[in-house]
C-alpha cells in the first residue's frame, strides 16, 4: 500500500471522529468563496505566495479566551486534513473526508509596503526608545543595567555642553537627558519593591531625622537601587550630591529622575576618563557647600579630597566604603598615617560580604556574559581567577550551567575551600591555552598579563568581576599590530596580526553592573548596610571612633538581616532565659563574637 493511500485512509479515519458541526460553513475555520478576491485585492500590499496558513491574534473587548487562540477572519483555512505529497515536489494537498485528494488552493500572505521598508532598515534615532530593553543593538546601544531608554537624539553631543533644568527651574546637575526622567522613576519603583529594608528604615526613621545636618558626597554606581538609597538618605535629612564610580555603570534615566527631584548629580553613562574626574570634582567643589560625610566605591572620591581639597576633612565626620579596592586603599592611608576621620568599612561587614558579594555575583555573571555574547555555557572550560565570595558565587553559577570550572588562587584556606567544591586549583599558565572564558575577581592588579592574552585560545572571552579595571592589562593591548573591533556596546574584538581574535567585555571593568542588571534584592542588603554606617558615624559622640577603619557593629549586621526576613515569611526562633545564660548571650543578640567567620 502506498504511502498517500495509508494517509488517506488515516485521515479519513480520524475526521470521522470530529464532530461536523466544528466544520459548517458558518465556521470560522471554512475557507469563504470570496476570501481569494478579498486578499488579491488588499490596497497598497506586496503579495508573497505561500502555501502555509497562518494565524493571527486578535484581542477582542469583553471576549474571555486568549487572542493567540482566535483565528483572523480574512484569512483563509483549511476544512480538511493537510498533507504533502513527495510526488508533487513538496506540494502540499487535502484529504476531503471521501478520501479523495486535492490540490492545495495557493494561499496569499500579505505584507504591506511600509512594513517590508521597516524591517529593512535599522532603527532610526527616533524609534530607539520604544524599542524593547532586551533588543541590544551592534555598535552603539545597549539596553542592560546600565542600559537605558536612551534618546540618542543628541549622543553626539556632551551632556558637559548642555544646559538642562529640571521642572523646577534647578540646573544643579549634568546627566544624559532630562527627558528621560519618566522613565527613571518607574525603575526607581520597581526597585522599591525589592529593597524592603531600606523602605522600612525610611518609614521607621523618618521621623526622628538622624541625619538631620548631614551633607553626604557619594561616588558609587547610579543605578535604580543606589537611587532608592539616596531617596532614602534625603528622607533621613541628609542633603546629598552624587557621581559615579564606573564610567559604564550609570542608568541615564534613573540619573533624570534623580536630577527631577532636586538632587545634584554628575554622571551619565560612557563618560571619559576626563569626564569621570570632572564630575566628582562638580560635587565636591561648591561654593557655600562642604560636605561632612563621604560614600564611596572604590575610593576615587576619597582620593580625589585628599588630592584637591584636604582642607575639607577637617569638617568631615567619616568614610563609608563598599568595596575591597576602597577599602585597600583605605587601610594603605591608615598605615601611612594620613587618615585623618574614622572610616567604616562596609565590604568585610557579614551582610556585604555574605550576601552582595556571593548571590549578586552567583547571578549576575551569568546575566552580563550571555547579554554580551550568547554564550552556551554547557561544556565550556572557565578559569575564574580568585576563589573569595565573588569567585564562589561565580565558579558556583557556571558549575551549575555544565562548564569545566579551574580555580587560581593565593590563599591556601580559599585553595582547599575551592578543591573541596570540586574545583580543580592550576596556575594561570597551566591553562590559559585551552579556556574559553577567562574572569578575575580578585581586587588585584595585572593578574592577566599581556603574555597570558597573547596565548589565549581564538575567541576567548576575557572579562574581569572586580571592582577596579586593574585586573585584566588592557593597557598592553592598545598596540599599532592589534586591531580592536567594537561588535556591541561594551563588546570589544582585539585581532592579533594572524587572524586570532579575543572578547572583552567592558573594556576590563566591572562586567556585571556595566554589561547588565544585579538583583535589588541584594543590593538592598548592601544599601541598608550603608545607610546604617552613615548614621552611626554621623551620630557617634566624639572619640568613640578614632582615624581607623573599622567594621560595622555585629548588632547592625543582624538588624539589617532581620529587616528583610519579612520578606520570606520567615520566623526567628527566640532562646529561652535558661538557653541564653546557658550560651552567656543576650535573648536580643548579638548572637556571635566578632570573630565569628559565617
Amino acid at each position: 500500500m502506498s504511502v498517500q493511500v495509508l494517509a488517506a485512509k488515516m485521515a479519513e479515519v480520524e475526521l470521522k471522529d470530529v464532530p461536523s458541526k466544528e466544520l459548517t460553513p458558518e465556521s470560522p475555520l471554512t475557507p469563504k468563496a470570496d476570501d481569494k478576491g478579498i486578499v488579491e485585492n488588499e490596497p497598497k500590499a506586496i503579495v508573497t505566495s505561500t502555501t502555509t496558513p497562518t494565524m493571527e491574534p486578535i484581542v477582542k473587548t469583553g471576549d474571555p479566551s486568549p487572542g493567540f487562540l482566535t483565528p483572523n477572519p480574512k484569512m483563509p483555512q483549511a476544512s480538511a486534513m493537510k498533507r504533502t505529497d513527495p510526488q508533487q515536489n513538496g506540494g502540499e494537498a487535502f484529504v476531503n473526508r471521501d478520501g479523495t485528494v486535492a490540490e492545495a488552493p495557493r494561499l496569499k500572505k500579505i505584507q504591506f509596503a511600509d512594513q517590508k521598508q521597516e524591517f529593512n532598515k535599522r532603527p532610526t534615532k527616533i524609534g530607539r526608545r520604544s524599542l524593547s530593553r532586551s533588543i541590544s543593538q551592534s555598535s552603539t546601544d545597549s539596553y542592560g543595567s546600565a542600559a537605558s531608554y536612551t534618546d540618542s537624539s543628541d549622543d553626539e553631543t556632551s551632556p558637559r555642553d548642555k544646559q538642562q533644568k529640571n521642572s523646577k527651574g534647578n540646573g544643579d546637575f549634568c546627566i544624559k537627558n532630562i527627558k528621560q526622567a519618566d522613565f527613571g522613576r518607574r525603575e526607581i519603583e520597581i526597585a522599591e519593591q525589592e529593597m524592603p529594608a531600606l523602605m522600612a528604615l525610611r518609614k521607621r526613621a523618618q521621623g526622628e531625622k538622624p541625619l538631620a545636618g548631614a551633607k553626604v558626597v557619594g561616588c558609587t554606581h547610579i543605578t535604580a537601587q543606589t537611587a532608592v538609597l539616596m531617596e532614602t538618605l534625603s528622607a533621613l535629612g541628609a542633603q546629598c550630591r552624587w557621581a559615579a564610580c564606573n564610567i559604564y555603570s550609570t542608568q541615564n534615566e534613573v540619573a533624570a529622575a534623580l536630577a527631577e527631584g532636586g538632587f545634584s548629580v554628575f554622571a551619565w553613562k560612557g563618560e571619559s576618563e576626563d569626564d569621570f574626574w570632572w564630575c566628582i570634582d562638580r560635587c565636591v567643589n561648591l561654593e557655600g557647600w562642604q560636605p561632612n560625610m563621604i560614600l564611596d566605591d572604590g575610593g576615587d572620591l576619597t582620593h580625589w579630597i585628599y588630592k584637591k581639597y584636604p582642607n575639607m576633612f577637617k569638617k568631615i565626620k567619616g568614610i563609608v566604603e563598599e568595596s575591597v579596592t576602597g577599602v585597600h586603599r583605605l587601610y594603605q592611608l591608615s598605615k601611612a598615617g594620613k587618615l585623618c576621620v574614622p572610616a567604616m568599612n562596609v565590604n568585610d561587614s557579614v551582610t556585604k560580604q555574605k550576601f552582595d558579594n556571593l548571590y549578586c555575583c552567583r547571578e549576575s555573571i551569568l546575566d552580563g556574559l550571555k547579554r554580551t555574547t550568547d554564550v552556551m555555557f554547557g561544556g565550556k572550560q572557565v578559569v575564574v581567577c580568585g576563589y573569595g565570595e565573588v569567585g564562589k558565587g561565580c565558579c558556583a553559577a557556571l558549575k551549575a550551567m555544565g562548564s569545566i570550572v579551574y580555580v587560581t588562587e593565593i590563599d591556601p584556606i580559599c585553595a582547599l575551600q575551592a578543591c573541596m567544591d570540586g574545583f580543580r586549583l592550576v596556575k594561570l599558565n597551566e591553562v590559559i591555552r585551552q579556556v574559553d572564558i577567562v574572569i578575575t575577581c580578585t581586587g588585584n592588579k595585572n593578574v592577566v598579563l599581556r603574555e597570558y592574552l597573547d596565548r589565549m585560545k581564538n575567541g576567548c572571552i576575557v572579562c574581569n568581576m572586580g571592582h577596579s579595571n586593574t585586573e585584566i592589562d588592557v593597557a598592553s593591548l592598545r598596540t599599532p599590530e592589534l586591531t580592536w573591533e567594537r561588535v556591541r556596546s561594551q563588546v570589544d574584538h582585539v585581532i592579533w596580526p594572524d587572524g586570532k581574535r579575543i572578547v572583552l567585555l567592558a573594556e576590563g571593568r566591572l562586567l556585571n553592573l556595566s554589561c547588565s542588571t544585579v538583583p535589588t534584592f541584594v543590593l538592598s542588603i548592601t544599601a541598608t548596610t550603608q545607610a546604617l554606617a552613615l548614621i552611626e558615624l554621623y551620630n557617634a559622640p566624639e572619640g568613640r571612633y578614632k582615624q581607623d577603619v573599622y567594621l560595622l557593629p555585629k548588632k547592625m549586621d543582624e538588624y539589617v538581616a532581620s529587616l528583610h526576613l519579612p520578606t520570606f515569611d520567615a520566623h526567628l526562633t527566640e532562646l529561652s532565659d535558661e538557653q541564653a545564660k546557658y550560651l552567656g548571650l543576650n535573648k536580643n543578640g548579638p548572637f556571635k563574637p566578632n570573630y565569628y567567620r559565617y
